[in-house]
């Protein structure tokens, strides 16, 4: 018996050590330039992250390589001084609606720009983040940080700093920030597309701000829409769900934290749980890593996320509509109808094409098809594999952006005028929102020389919702029409400057 014991010791001993040394020889990549600053030391690059569970798996050397580069993000909300100044501390700026206290889709429950604070009373949140460069990048969620005044980063050495908004992406629930500190711990990238259901994976997090705690499961499922982004009326069609799924545990406090492998590579960001009272009950979702670095690297180089479109009207196949519409497939995205001018349009694909692949990466379902195409920025090219009938067909698509061009788009002052369908949409005075009692808006020239003509609208009316959306500068109202385009049409709601409230269908026969 006692020889039983000591063998089975050396056994597990041996296999701990092997995989630890399995662990730490993995070759680093190469590092690409992903900022103008020649000093910002962080690559993009994924590494190869092919799942290989060595006998008698063990967390440690994974969990301890990672959570030195695990923060705690801390923000801080202003009071409005118009009303009643109380306070108080907030787990997880938005959890309330991001991770739900009830109701429909599971508990799911979509952000909605700022914390639920007390009327009128400032506040404080807390959330995580992961540093992605020595020299202090860190990327978290959007809705960690959205609308906070100061946000605070505390590392795992408890070190404390002040934290610069480098960027944010509303749209995938992103954001970079940026610490004046050098020689961090910091993650490297490992592929998202190589994690597979049933691999062991790490959340490490804040929970319930319990500094750096360690949480392991497995992958549950990949690319699940859940509708949390959607339900954003700032965010709407526009946003990009294709998570991980896992059942590691993630509360309150996680939101922004590492989503790792056994061997320490960051494959997600954990942004959502499904649940019905504000905490884990038994599904977490992240952002997968292949979405990160590609928002990460945008938000570097240009302020803002370069997204490209393909341009089409979707739907998923199911067996009812497989037989209705006589396909001879339920594998792959059913073409409703190719935008005008669209790169699917003109690509050559048309109503009832079923999209089966994008740079020959299957397509089964719409959340696939967003992330693959998210991955590309305006401008680069794609082919894509549908059927017509029966009949296989590839086509070159060049991505164009929501303007339908293949230029960089470069972050613009948030009032400035911009010109949309022939017609000028301007920012209104400052005087005219109070005398009116609105809050921002888009006041619009120019209307018989646009497309806005057939409305029956007239000069100077002021945009303040679309399909009950907020308008609040007038980037809102091209955006919000951009994406009615997918439902045939939008309301228009509105004042006029003398009071006169109307409103106005688009592009709605």
């Amino acid at each position: 018996m006692m020889l039983g014991f000591v063998a089975a010791s050396l056994l597990g001993g041996g296999v701990a050590v092997g995989g630890y040394k399995l662990l730490e020889g993995a070759p680093a990549p190469a590092a690409s330039a992903v900022a103008t600053d020649p000093q910002v030391r962080y690559t993009s690059a994924l590494r190869s992250s092919a799942y290989d569970a060595p006998e008698g798996l063990n967390f440690v050397a994974a969990a301890a390589a990672v959570t030195p580069a695990v923060v705690h993000v801390m923000t801080e909300y202003k009071a409005d001084p118009n009303m009643g100044g109380q306070s108080r501390m907030l787990m997880d700026p938005l959890l309330r609606q991001f991770f739900g206290e009830g109701g429909g889709m599971g508990g799911l429950q979509m952000p909605q720009g700022h914390p639920q604070l007390p009327q009128g009373g400032g506040g404080e949140g807390s959330g995580s983040g992961v540093i992605i460069a020595a020299n202090g990048y860190i990327v978290t969620n959007n809705h960690v940080i959205e609308k906070a005044s100061k946000i605070t980063v505390v590392l795992d050495d408890k070190r404390k700093f002040e934290a610069e908004l480098v960027g944010a992406d509303p749209t995938t629930d992103l954001a970079v920030l940026k610490v004046k500190a050098d020689n961090l711990p910091f993650v490297k990238y490992g592929s998202s597309d190589d994690v597979k259901v049933g691999q062991w994976v790490l959340a490490v997090g804040n929970p319930f701000s319990l500094n750096t705690t360690v949480t392991a499961g497995i992958i549950s499922a990949k690319s699940r829409a859940i509708g949390i982004l959607s339900r954003d009326q700032a965010v709407g069609a526009m946003g990009i769900e294709s998570f991980i799924q896992t059942d590691a545990v993630v509360n309150p406090g996680n939101s922004g934290g590492a989503l790792v492998n056994t061997a320490g590579d960051l494959i997600g960001i954990n942004s959502a749980i499904s649940s019905h009272t504000g905490s884990f009950e038994g599904y977490a979702f992240a952002v997968p890593s292949a979405i990160v670095s590609k928002v990460v690297d945008d938000l570097l180089k240009y302020k803002v996320v370069q997204r490209a479109m393909l341009g089409v009207s979707m739907r998923e196949i199911d067996a009812s509509f497989a037989s209705e519409q006589k396909l001879a497939t339920m594998n792959g995205v059913y073409v409703v109808k190719p935008l005008e001018n669209s790169a699917a349009a003109i690509a050559g694909l048309r109503e009832g094409d079923i999209i089966t692949a994008i740079n020959n990466s299957s397509i089964t379902s719409s959340s696939q098809l967003q992330e693959q195409v998210a991955r590309f920025r305006p401008g680069d090219k794609v082919t894509v594999s549908y059927l017509r009938g029966t009949e296989k067909r590839t086509a070159v698509a060049t991505l164009f952006n929501a303007s339908n061009t293949t230029a960089v788009v470069r972050e613009a002052p948030a009032n400035a005028s911009i010109a949309y369908e022939g017609a000028k949409l301007s920012a209104v005075p400052t005087r005219l929102q109070n005398s009116l009692g609105i809050e921002g808006g888009a006041q619009i020239t120019g209307i018989a020389r646009s497309n806005f003509r057939q409305t029956g609208m007239a000069d100077g009316f002021i945009i303040t919702r679309i399909d009950k959306a907020p308008v609040t500068k007038p980037a809102d109202v091209a955006a919000y029409l951009e994406q009615a385009k997918n439902n045939s049409g939008a309301l228009i709601e509105g004042v006029y400057p003398d009071g006169r409230k109307s409103y106005y269908p688009i592009g709605r026969e």
